[in-house]
């Protein structure tokens, strides 16, 4: 069996992708990646051995400026990334039996598939992009909704509108260039009505939240098993367990201040600080030997050695905190990030500071909250209920999909 895979966005939409290519390499299949075209991303694919086929521009071209993207650049990326998909895919999908996708809205990726007579899958890493009457586009599931009762289904029909604004003229002209008819809905076209969920269920409840027939798989884990650098090693052995601090691929999105702030706070509990540069850029404030900073690490292995993980709320981050039992403080920024901060405050497994703009006393008093022994009780007990063999699934599935007389390919 062969299959490609394609995603735009940044680590966390890339990562599972790599650990479903090693759990289908595993079983036999070939495996084809199409990704932004970050080195960060070649290294990462590189480990899974699988290639990175170059899809769009890159996703720090885009995200790594002074402020965050405008809706202006939303509307000249939209149609950049149609072309993109409408060209790179059908080039990679020679001889490919079926087309999975994620990643900020693949526009163009069924639609390749079905030119090619190929499966298609649209697989997503949270609920909160999925129709629901249970809760308005990108609404924590289980909060009110700030406009008290609100007709979900309207603005969920505007939230089709928005996104046919946005891809729905380049996707119907490509469509057309290769005589396919117009879609009305791109959402709805993209996402079919049978999306997977790749998510742990404890982390990710989806039974009732969604009107679609998701197929849950949980989560799509890379096993890593380098080791930590030495230099950290020695800082990690020079006395308790540090505070984690990391925002990942935030960049512009990052907290401003956000180093000094959590090393002050830190600092207030008598505990060291390891920053995780990122693309923040995370720096130490001061030359305090309290403090360490460290690049693209294993994440899995270091967790398990931190007192408390202080991060963004992406759902890669979230699910290998929980995994290794680290208590954690969520400071979201955008997109789903708030439903995970909430979800690790609700499993009582760490805090959730809510609060955009981060200050000395309230991150301490979040670290306060994460750092309570009861907190990593329960953070230990949540990580032996979480399933690490999501990716095992989807593969299976995949097989299943396909139909179990396709050809495994060697090596």
């Amino acid at each position: 069996m062969r299959v490609l895979m394609t995603t735009w966005g940044s680590r966390g939409d890339v990562e599972p992708l790599a650990g479903l290519a090693v759990a289908l390499r595993g079983l036999g299949a070939d495996v084809r990646v199409c990704a932004p075209p970050d080195e960060e991303f070649e290294a990462l694919l590189a480990r899974a051995g699988v290639p990175l086929v170059p899809l769009g521009p890159s996703v720090r071209s885009v995200v790594a400026g002074p402020k965050p993207p405008t809706a202006e650049d939303a509307f000249r990326l939209a149609p950049e990334l149609v072309a993109a998909r409408f060209e790179t895919l059908t080039a990679a999908a020679d001889g490919c039996d079926v087309l999975v996708a994620t990643g900020l809205m693949p526009a163009g990726a069924r639609d390749v598939a079905e030119k090619l007579g190929l499966h298609y899958v649209l697989a997503c890493f949270h609920i909160l992009g999925l129709p629901s009457r249970r809760f308005r586009p990108g609404h924590r599931p289980g909060t009110p909704s700030p406009e008290g009762e609100t007709d979900h289904r309207k603005l969920w029909e505007q939230d089709a509108q928005r996104v046919n604004a946005l891809y729905g003229e380049a996707l119907n002209s490509h469509r057309a260039a290769i005589g396919l008819p117009p879609v009305e809905n791109v959402r709805d076209h993209v996402l079919t009505d049978r999306p997977w969920l790749a998510a742990d269920p404890t982390l990710c409840p989806s039974e009732g939240m969604t009107e679609l027939d998701v197929v849950p798989t949980g989560a799509w884990i890379l096993p890593d098993r380098r080791p930590l650098p030495a230099d950290l090693e020695t800082f990690l052995d020079a006395g308790e367990p540090p505070v984690y601090v990391g925002f990942g691929s935030m960049a512009s999105y990052a907290p401003e201040g956000i180093a000094r702030v959590a090393v002050e706070a830190s600092r207030t509990h008598g505990r060291r600080v390891l920053l995780a540069r990122g693309w923040a850029g995370l720096a130490p404030v001061d030359d305090g030997a309290d403090c360490h900073v460290v690049g693209e690490v294993n994440q899995q292995a270091l967790f398990r050695r931190v007192a408390v993980v202080v991060h963004h709320g992406g759902a890669g981050t979230t699910t290998t905190a929980a995994v290794a039992g680290a208590p954690q403080v969520v400071v979201p920024r955008i997109a789903d990030q708030p439903y995970w901060a909430t979800r690790v405050a609700e499993l009582g497994i760490g805090a959730a500071h809510l609060d955009r703009t981060p200050t000395v006393d309230s991150l301490s008093a979040a670290l306060a909250t994460a750092l309570a022994p009861e907190i990593r009780v329960r953070a230990e007990a949540v990580a032996g209920g979480i399933r690490t063999d999501g990716a095992t699934v989807a593969a299976k599935l995949l097989f299943d999909l396909v139909g179990r007389e396709a050809r495994p390919v060697a090596g």
